[in-house]
């Protein structure tokens, strides 16, 4: 999974990256779906996660871009200055199908090496 703030925006630096990396956590561990790779750049995020939830892919993360943008107007007021919507309405969900764990994490760390 990727999804952007809007504007796509350099907005996730700290301590705004930490609470969205708690919040997807969070939702994951509700939602009963383990986190293997996640990277928090400072104007995207890239998700890499296993889970049998009857839930899908588009609503765990239309519930992370959902509660996050609460709770950042709630902690983080500039924010809300700075970006009256908190995310676009686009993402990416791609299923990584037979392609072997370890190749996809690699290349998950690797994004955000490369992109520093």
């Amino acid at each position: 999974m990727v999804w952007c703030p809007k504007y796509r925006r350099p907005v996730w630096v700290k301590p705004v990256d930490a609470r969205l990396k708690t919040i997807i956590r969070e939702v994951a561990l509700a939602r009963r779906c383990e986190i293997i790779a996640r990277e928090v750049m400072p104007d995207h995020v890239h998700r890499l996660m296993e889970g049998a939830s009857p839930y899908g892919g588009h609503r765990l993360l239309r519930e992370r871009k959902g509660r996050s943008a609460h709770t950042f107007r709630q902690e983080f007021p500039s924010l809300a200055t700075r970006l009256p919507p908190v995310w676009t309405n686009s993402y990416c969900v791609s299923t990584v199908g037979g392609s072997p764990r370890s190749i996809v994490q690699q290349d998950s760390e690797n994004q955000n090496r490369s992109e520093r």
